[in-house]
């Protein structure tokens, strides 16, 4: 009988020694972990003030006359030879170059010192370096200081970054606005505080991989956005939150379904989503006016805002889109999806043709 009591005492401690050992490795891991990051930031901030600084030694010397004179144009192939001799990787030509930009960027180009405000100043450490490489890609000051704003509210990563810039984000958003409208989302970033500022026309859904099929249904659009939904959450933007899809609304002894229903934490209100394979169609417009009308009286609670329908089809017509949507109170809007990435050049133009009275440079 002692040995029994011995024995579960002794397998007590054990398991009391096991918990505490556990909360020792918990306890260490955090701190390393802890550590890491802290490391990680502080390496950042040292490579992002050390290319500033190399810039800006770059430029001041080639401003001086006679070193311009003297080394050319040759300048930046002779200092990447030289400083990979004395110092190892990493100077090459093109590393070399996005430093003299880097810094050339924020504390000499006028364009873009009114619309960032930190002209001569070090940019923020908020971002890595690799967000700025990717960034300053990019010639447009516009499109320069719209995704650096972007990228610090929420938080991209360089691959999110890459897959935003090829989509055109700020063109497709920029096409929306007016030349008021264009210049704050240059100077901000995307901010959200009436429905309108959620929509993107056109849509951009190429990561679906609907444009490989020769024929597609909506319900194969449908289930191709719910199997990418992380990409299609980026492609709408910030503050949606996915609720369901087919959505069963029974009126009259009727069910209807709502392909994608989100919650908008910034809005406070649903957001419903249907999907049309082609043209957007007037009678369109009637069933998601329905939806909302549904959704406003037996799904919003207390707090919430009045629901948003957002249709979203290959085409439409703008005229009668104007007519169809004329005198419907509900916030009903319409958008075009693209299942592949749209062409720059056209949409630049567009841009222009909203900026041409603006005097940018």
């Amino acid at each position: 009988m002692p040995k029994k009591n011995n024995s579960i005492i002794c397998t007590e401690e054990q398991l009391a020694d096991d918990k505490n050992y556990l909360a020792l490795i918990e306890n260490i891991s955090r701190i390393v972990e802890s550590a890491h990051r802290k490391l990680a930031t502080a390496v950042n901030t040292v490579l992002i003030d050390t290319n500033w600084e190399i810039g800006r030694y770059i430029i001041e010397f080639e401003q001086q006359g006679n070193a311009r004179a003297k080394y050319g144009d040759n300048l930046v192939n002779r200092l990447s030879r030289d400083l990979t001799i004395r110092l190892g990787k990493g100077y090459s030509k093109s590393n070399l170059l996005y430093m003299r930009k880097f810094y050339y960027t924020f504390a000499k180009d006028d364009r873009l010192s009114h619309l960032f405000g930190q002209k001569g100043e070090t940019p923020s450490h908020l971002l890595s370096w690799s967000h700025y490489f990717e960034i300053l890609k990019l010639e447009d000051p516009l499109e320069i200081s719209f995704y650096l704003h972007q990228c610090e509210q929420e938080h991209w990563s360089v691959g999110e970054l890459k897959r935003q810039k090829k989509s055109l984000l700020f063109q497709r958003l920029a096409l929306s606005k007016d030349k008021e409208g264009v210049m704050q989302l240059a100077k901000e970033g995307q901010t959200i505080t009436k429905p309108e500022d959620i929509l993107h026309d056109p849509v951009v859904l190429e990561f679906a991989g609907i444009e490989t099929k020769p024929l597609y249904k909506e319900s194969d659009l449908e289930e191709a956005l719910y199997a990418h939904l992380e990409q299609f959450l980026l492609e709408l933007g910030k503050g949606f939150a996915f609720i369901g899809r087919q959505k069963r609304i029974a009126i009259g002894g009727r069910n209807f379904y709502v392909d994608l229903v989100f919650y908008h934490h910034i809005l406070k209100c649903f957001v419903l989503i249907d999907l049309k394979r082609g043209e957007i169609q007037h009678e369109d417009i009637g069933q998601m006016n329905l939806y909302l009308n549904y959704f406003a009286a037996e799904e919003n609670r207390e707090g919430d805002n009045p629901p948003i329908g957002i249709i979203l089809g290959s085409e439409k017509d703008r005229l009668l889109m104007e007519y169809a949507l004329h005198g419907i109170s509900n916030q009903l809007f319409v958008s075009r999806y693209m299942l592949y990435l749209p062409d720059r050049e056209q949409l630049e133009r567009e841009l222009q043709h909203i900026l041409s009275d603006d005097n940018i440079q």
